[in-house]
């Protein structure tokens, strides 16, 4: 997530990530030929805060949005029709208490195989910030406070132990809450996870005995074991020269990753010895990636258009072998 809206903070903000860049810019990176027949599927309603932050999938091919600046959980058909299945509340201040961003928005988002949602919502009150959970046909309930000083972003569930894991963005940690609800306990604060001056912590994913991050200002990838008693090891770091890096998805070969670099309007391909190319750019649509998911071989693509201010929206490109 890159979400400053002022033209002071984002020049800021683009600067810091052209620092990043030019500080950890791997020298293998380089453009490649764009994933296949990369495609506007859907468009977003930018004037109803309608600004794609991240994406679940479910089998029968419906995604699953959070839609930030709106505050709302969407439905988005394969047909490319969207429906808005819960706005949350608005704070009692506006919520410009909001660490880092002054604006209350909707963040992570997963789907159990019961149909149920849980997603994040960052509003700078101790009343709203949270865990929420929506059921099929219910409405929404928070069912863990989170600090209010956070801005709580990515979210993962670990199914075989039904927990869910939360980066916090600004407090540079992982929460971990079971997912029936209740209290978040921390489950890791190492210095990898921290900003270093916006944003640290975001995109996040279990896979393969581990809690996968990214951190927007270091541009890197953290790879985390969790430990057999359940405790997080110490964090390392499997990629590097990132600017921007939001959410990312696992390709379904080994630990190759496909990810958003959100300031610099890309998707890059990053092998697990952490090199990258770059497979999507401007050229193909994209309007400052947020998210990314795979259904086999069909990667969908978030824009929230957070700095482009332009046509926020749904990729769809076919990954090839």
């Amino acid at each position: 997530m890159f979400t400053k809206f002022s033209k002071a903070a984002v020049s800021a903000a683009v600067l810091a990530s052209a620092a990043v860049a030019m500080a950890t810019a791997a020298p293998a990176s380089a453009v490649s030929a764009p994933l296949k027949c990369a495609r506007t599927a859907v468009h977003f309603d930018l004037a109803k805060g309608q600004t794609p932050e991240n994406v679940t999938l479910a089998p029968d091919g419906t995604a699953y949005v959070t839609l930030a600046k709106a505050r709302q959980i969407a439905a988005v058909s394969r047909g490319g029709s969207v429906r808005i299945l819960a706005t949350l509340p608005e704070p009692a201040d506006g919520g410009v208490h909001t660490p880092a961003l002054g604006f209350p928005l909707t963040t992570g988002i997963v789907r159990a195989h019961d149909g149920t949602l849980y997603f994040l919502y960052a509003t700078g009150t101790a009343d709203l910030t949270g865990v929420w959970r929506l059921r099929p046909g219910g409405r929404p309930q928070r069912i863990a406070a989170l600090p209010a000083t956070g801005l709580p972003n990515g979210l993962a569930l670990e199914a075989r132990t039904h927990t869910l894991y939360i980066t916090d963005s600004v407090l540079g940690t992982v929460w971990r809450v079971p997912a029936s609800g209740g209290t978040a306990t921390t489950w890791s604060t190492d210095p990898a996870l921290a900003p270093t001056g916006f944003l640290g912590a975001n995109g996040l994913k279990i896979h393969n005995g581990a809690l996968w991050a990214t951190n927007l200002d270091k541009g890197t990838v953290l790879r985390i074991p969790i430990l057999a008693d359940g405790r997080a090891g110490t964090a390392r770091v499997t990629a590097t020269g990132l600017p921007g890096i939001d959410d990312f998805a696992f390709t379904g070969h080994g630990d190759q990753i496909i990810a958003a670099l959100n300031t610099v309007n890309q998707v890059a391909l990053i092998q697990p010895d952490g090199l990258h190319t770059t497979v999507l750019t401007a050229a193909d649509g994209l309007q400052g990636p947020t998210s990314i998911a795979l259904r086999g071989d069909t990667v969908h693509v978030m824009s929230a258009a957070y700095l482009t201010a332009k046509d926020p929206n749904l990729i769809l490109a076919h990954l090839g072998g």
